[in-house]
């Protein structure tokens, strides 16, 4: 069987060439994802970079651990604590202590989350003067990198105020931070706290000193001292997160695509098995064949996908890092295990694609077998029915469910990119029974115009019914995936938007100017200098609760006076008051486990502190951004980073002008309500819009190729058809205006199951939003989809009209009296 399968191979190559190349580029595909997914399991070993130096550090422990059933488990907190008077006295007595500092300076000119630090502590690094000297009295500087030269004066906005600040000298970049270094007293000055000390002292006797509730820090370890020590296993979280959606969506483009192509290439050679059973083969013989096909096709095929896989990987690795979706030093490592499961997914496929239709070649008598090779007289099978009905009512079930159960589950990435694929499995197994209708239905008024073109069309496409689904269904997937994908983002980032806008009424919103700055005090003293303004001052921290007594969850919180955010703000309160909020209570959400109002909560707050808190309120879930609230005292150690104001009905002008001339004195940009909303909440974040790109290139670009190579695939099967239209009078033109009318209307019938699919998914999302009290539109990606319908419509007819006009080069005569 196998000696038979190769000749047939070899002498009906052409028929084969679609399934090696979808399935080559499927197992390429899979192996591509895997390698770069397995790329992120584990971040690079670093050492300190701060406190190279330093022999010991010491800082206050920023770790809750809690014995569970299962285990001690630990959390990060937002907010530790600085290191006491006290303790930094006794490590003074130990030996050579070096304190350090780190607040936040901005101003033009200054690099991007710039911060300052005593001068002591550059040492430690160690950072060596590269020009210039060091600082020697207060408003003097040295500089990280080479961007400010000796001698430059910039303005900078510091916790204490706004200042001028004259660079004496630089220092080579470390290439972890941008920095400003001060005298030391002055680093004091603007920022008493101490965060670290660095201790010449032997570890044992620091320990001994410091007691509990504090990290004495040697070796590796003293890498936690570092700005952001975790920042390389964080930025793996989120690449983790898209290449995981992006490998699951392109497994399952992949199976899909390959499955659907090799059922298409066995429906082609119906006449073949005909002609097998007719010669006296046995239906296992016929089957025994195809599977020995499919399994050669399997294996040279899966090869050469992991052979493209891995020269594919390092290529996205370095696309992904040049534009900022993953870590510049983001490289693809040594596994080989990716491969391993895309060679046998390819394989998996390969045979599993061709298992019910050689088990239908092989049970149909032989003169059943010619005559059913002339047409399609039945659509599908009865199994086709049942699997097609229990997968689609799977997808709706499961997403009926979602909206009553938790509708919040379906605004999560990992819900909504998977959501549709249920879904597109179910269309594409009914496209025989749907691309039928569809045809007729969208070819009845062209059929009806003069001239026979549409009507041929028309006709064909539903005499083809196998052909018709199998071009189709590459169109349904791309179609559905495009709008699903960018249309859910759009409508969720539009409804974060229009929550935001509802929850502000704050006339002036002023901030640092980046994620998590804090704002100058003596910004918050000259705005509360003026007359009638009411200045709601917020905190961003965190809280954290044991879980089902399993697992510990921080929740962002904002820290606020109940009485002045009220007057600049409309949080969705669904239950009690927000003003009943104070340091014994919390103002929390519908997703915590304890949500009546009155009953008590034991909490961690952000700096470590245990509390036992009062529910006050709570707040509805709306789309995730509506959080916690806590008061000023139970936020210690948190700056303040956002000012909303209320500007009074009497004199506002003149108020405006103040808050601005403050701003504007201590580098806080400050904006309207609205303003603040469009800049802080655009339709989706550039490495969001990146990411689902990545998600979506990768499937478009493979389902585009599956397209072209099975519309070439289905006009060549069609040479004898396009001889006959020959014979009959037909021109040249007018058959290469048949083949594109029958390509785009196909693809028209795909685009339409695909904008049904994607139609359901946004109509679930919107409802979703509706349920959790956030009433805004969807937003649908018509440029996206168009650009998407018009490259599959280019696509299917280059690949239809290409086969086509090679084989009308030949004679009619000679291409109609041509066997298979």
């Amino acid at each position: 069987m196998l000696k038979l399968a190769l000749q047939g191979m070899r002498t009906r190559w052409a028929t084969f060439v679609g399934s090696f190349i979808a399935l080559a580029l499927g197992v390429g595909l899979i192996a591509t994802t895997g390698l770069a997914l397995a790329a992120t399991f584990s971040a690079p070993d670093r050492g300190p970079e701060r406190f190279v130096k330093a022999p010991v550090v010491v800082k206050t422990s920023d770790l809750v651990r809690v014995d569970t059933p299962i285990g001690e488990r630990t959390r990060t907190i937002t907010d530790p604590a600085p290191v006491p008077a006290a303790v930094t006295a006794k490590l003074a007595a130990l030996g050579r202590t070096v304190e350090d500092r780190t607040f936040p300076v901005t101003g033009r000119g200054l690099g991007a989350d710039t911060v300052g630090h005593p001068w002591s502590v550059a040492a430690l690094t160690p950072y060596a003067l590269t020009g210039g000297r060091a600082p020697s009295a207060p408003g003097e500087a040295v500089a990280t990198g080479d961007a400010l030269r000796p001698g430059t004066r910039v303005r900078a906005a510091t916790p204490r105020g706004s200042e001028e600040i004259t660079v004496v000298g630089t220092v080579a970049s470390a290439g972890f931070e941008n920095a400003l270094f001060f005298t030391d007293a002055e680093a004091a000055r603007i920022s008493p706290d101490v965060d670290a000390v660095a201790v010449h002292a032997p570890a044992d006797r620091v320990e001994a000193a410091v007691g509990a509730g504090f990290d004495v820090l040697t070796g590796d370890e003293r890498r936690r001292a570092d700005p952001d020590p975790d920042r390389d296993a964080e930025a793996l979280v989120s690449v983790n997160a898209l290449l995981g959606t992006a490998a699951g969506v392109t497994g399952f483009v992949s199976v899909f695509v390959v499955a659907s192509t090799f059922s298409f290439a066995v429906a082609q050679r119906r006449r073949e098995f005909g002609l097998l059973r007719t010669a006296g083969a046995t239906p296992a013989q016929v089957r025994r064949m195809v599977f020995t096909e499919a399994f050669v096709i399997g294996v040279l095929a899966s090869a050469a996908g992991c052979s493209l896989g891995a020269a594919g990987a390092p290529r996205l690795a370095a696309w992904m890092a040049d534009a900022g979706i993953a870590p510049a030093w983001f490289r693809i490592g040594e596994q080989t295990w990716p491969l391993h499961t895309a060679f046998w997914t390819g394989l998996s496929v390969a045979l599993s694609g061709v298992v019910v239709s050689s088990w239908r070649a092989g049970r149909i008598g032989p003169t059943e077998a010619l005559r059913e090779s002339a047409v399609d007289p039945r659509a599908m099978p009865v199994s086709r029915w049942l699997i097609g009905g229990a997968v689609l009512a799977a997808g709706l079930g499961l997403l009926a469910l979602a909206l009553l159960d938790s509708p919040a589950d379906l605004l999560k990435r990992k819900t909504y990119v998977t959501q549709p694929m249920l879904l597109i499995v179910g269309f594409a197994l009914f496209a025989p029974v749907l691309v039928g209708p569809l045809n007729r239905l969208l070819t009845w008024l062209p059929a009806r115009l003069p001239g026979a073109t549409a009507m041929l069309a028309r006709e064909n496409a539903s005499a083809g019914i196998r052909r018709t689904a199998a071009v189709a269904a590459p169109v349904v997937i791309t179609v559905a995936l495009a709008a699903s994908l960018m249309g859910t983002t759009a409508t969720i980032s539009e409804a974060k938007a229009d929550e935001a806008r509802e929850r502000i009424t704050a006339d002036l919103v002023a901030t640092a100017g980046g994620e998590g700055r804090a704002l100058p005090e003596e910004f918050l003293r000259r705005a509360r200098a003026v007359p009638g303004v009411t200045v709601s001052a917020t905190r961003s921290t965190g809280v954290t609760v044991l879980d089902e007594g399993v697992a510990l969850v921080t929740s962002e919180a904002e820290a606020v006076d109940p009485v002045a955010h009220a007057a600049v703000s409309r949080p969705p309160v669904v239950a009690g008051r927000l003003a009943d909020l104070d340091d014994d209570s919390i103002v929390v959400n519908e997703e915590w486990l304890t949500t009546e109002v009155g009953d008590r909560v034991s909490v961690w707050l952000g700096d470590g502190r245990t509390a036992d808190l009062r529910i006050a309120a709570v707040l509805a879930t709306g789309t995730g951004d509506n959080g916690v609230y806590v008061t000023e005292r139970n936020a210690a150690g948190a700056p303040v980073d956002r000012v909303d104001l209320a500007l009074p009905r009497d004199g506002a002008d003149s108020a405006a002008s103040a808050l601005a001339a403050a701003a504007e004195a201590t580098g806080v940009q400050l904006l309207t309500g609205d303003r603040w909303v469009d800049a802080h909440y655009p339709r989706s974040s550039e490495n969001t819009r990146l990411g689902l790109w990545l998600i979506l290139g990768i499937a478009l670009l493979y389902t585009g190729i599956a397209l072209a190579n099975t519309q070439m695939m289905a006009t060549s099967d069609r040479v004898r058809d396009l001889a006959s239209l020959r014979l009959t009078g037909a021109t040249k033109g007018q058959v290469l205006r048949l083949v594109t009318v029958e390509a785009l209307v196909v693809v028209a019938a795909g685009a339409v199951l695909g904008a049904v699919i994607a139609g359901v998914n946004l109509l679930g999302v919107w409802s979703a939003l509706g349920l959790l009290g956030v009433w805004s539109g969807v937003v649908v990606p018509w440029g996206t989809v168009a650009a998407v319908i018009g490259a599959s419509a280019l696509l299917a007819t280059a690949a239809s009209v290409l086969p086509a006009s090679l084989a009308l080069r030949v004679r009619p005569v000679e291409l109609a009296g041509t066997r298979e």
